[in-house]
C-alpha cells in the first residue's frame, strides 16, 4: 500500500497547541475499516479521520471519524479539522460552501474572517432527560442535584445530553467520577460573568465522554452545536457568542457561534501542526 499524506490539525485556538488535535488521513479510500479503528486507537486522540472520495456528488469529500473505541456519525472539531486538512491537501470545493459528506449526511462549511465554521445538524434526540439520569449524573460530577439549572438531550449524533450549572466556576470545578458516567456523553455549560470572568467569552464548556474513551475532550464542535440549538432557540443565549472550552485541561479553545438566517455555525481557527506521511506496513 502507497504511503498516505497525513496532518494533525489544531482546531478551535488562536494559540499553538491550546486547541483540539485531530489526526488526518488524506485519500484513505484503500484501508480497512479495522485498519481505520487500530490507527485511531494507536493515535488515542479523541478522534482520527479518514478523508475518502464522496459517495454523492452533491459532496466534496467524505469522512469518515473514528474515537479509540467507536465510529460515531459525526463529530465537529473533526469535521472542521479535516476540511482544512482536504483544502491544505489541494482540494476544491464545488460551490461557494464546502461539502462533507459523513455519518449523518452532508454538512455545509463556510470560510470566515479566517475561521471555518460548519452548520450544526439537526437535532436527533431533544428535550428533557428524566429525573434518574439526572441524579446519575449528579451524582457522576458529585454535585448537588439542585446545582442542576436546567438539562437537554442536544444530540447530533454522539449522544450528548448536556446540562446548565450557574457560572464558569462552577463548571472548572467539577471534579467527575468518571466511572460513574460510562456510557454517557455529557456536556456542561455555564454562563460567564463580564465583571469577574472578563469578556472574551460568554459561556464556560467542558465534555466529558468516558463512553467514547475519552474522559474529558478539549474542545467540542459537535456538543457546542447541540448547546447553541438549545440555548439561541430557548432565548437564552444571543445569535452570536463565543464558549470557551479546554480550561481545566490546560487548552484555550474559543468556539465561536453565530445564527444565520435559519443556521447556527459553529466556527474557530484551525492549523496544521505536524505534517507528513503515513505508512501501513502489510
Amino acid at each position: 500500500m502507497p504511503d498516505l499524506m497525513f496532518q494533525q490539525v489544531d482546531v478551535f485556538s488562536t494559540e499553538p497547541f491550546k486547541g483540539n488535535p485531530v489526526a488526518v488521513v488524506v485519500g484513505a479510500d484503500a484501508l480497512s475499516d479495522r485498519q481505520m479503528a487500530d490507527f485511531a486507537n494507536w493515535t488515542n486522540l479523541s478522534e482520527t479521520t479518514f478523508l475518502l472520495a464522496p459517495s454523492t456528488p452533491e459532496a466534496d469529500y467524505r469522512v469518515r471519524i473514528f474515537t479509540p473505541k467507536e465510529e460515531p456519525p459525526f463529530a465537529g472539531h473533526p469535521t472542521l479539522g479535516s476540511c482544512h486538512a482536504w483544502l491544505a491537501a489541494g482540494g476544491q470545493p464545488r460551490g461557494d460552501l464546502i461539502v462533507q459528506e459523513c455519518g449523518i449526511g452532508l454538512i455545509p462549511i463556510r470560510r470566515d474572517a479566517g475561521r471555518l465554521a460548519f452548520a450544526a445538524p439537526k437535532l436527533i434526540r431533544s428535550g428533557a432527560p428524566d429525573e434518574a439520569l439526572l441524579d446519575r449524573i449528579a451524582a457522576g460530577l458529585r454535585i448537588d442535584r439542585g446545582s442542576i439549572l436546567d438539562a437537554q438531550w442536544t444530540d447530533n449524533g454522539p449522544g450528548w445530553v448536556a446540562i446548565e450549572l450557574g457560572s464558569k466556576a462552577e463548571v472548572l470545578a467539577l471534579d467527575p467520577d468518571f466511572a460513574a458516567l460510562d456510557g454517557l456523553e455529557l456536556g456542561v455549560i455555564g454562563a460567564w460573568d463580564p465583571a469577574l470572568d472578563g469578556p472574551d467569552a460568554q459561556f464556560e464548556v467542558r465534555a466529558f465522554a468516558p463512553g467514547a474513551g475519552v474522559n474529558e475532550d478539549p474542545v467540542t464542535g459537535s456538543l457546542n452545536a447541540g448547546l447553541a440549538q438549545w440555548l439561541i432557540g430557548a432565548g437564552r443565549a444571543p445569535d452570536s457568542y463565543v464558549a470557551s472550552q479546554g480550561t481545566a485541561l490546560g487548552r484555550a479553545g474559543r468556539v465561536h457561534v453565530d445564527r444565520i438566517g435559519d443556521d447556527i455555525w459553529i466556527g474557530g481557527r484551525t492549523e496544521s501542526n505536524i505534517k507528513g506521511v503515513l505508512s501501513f506496513r502489510p
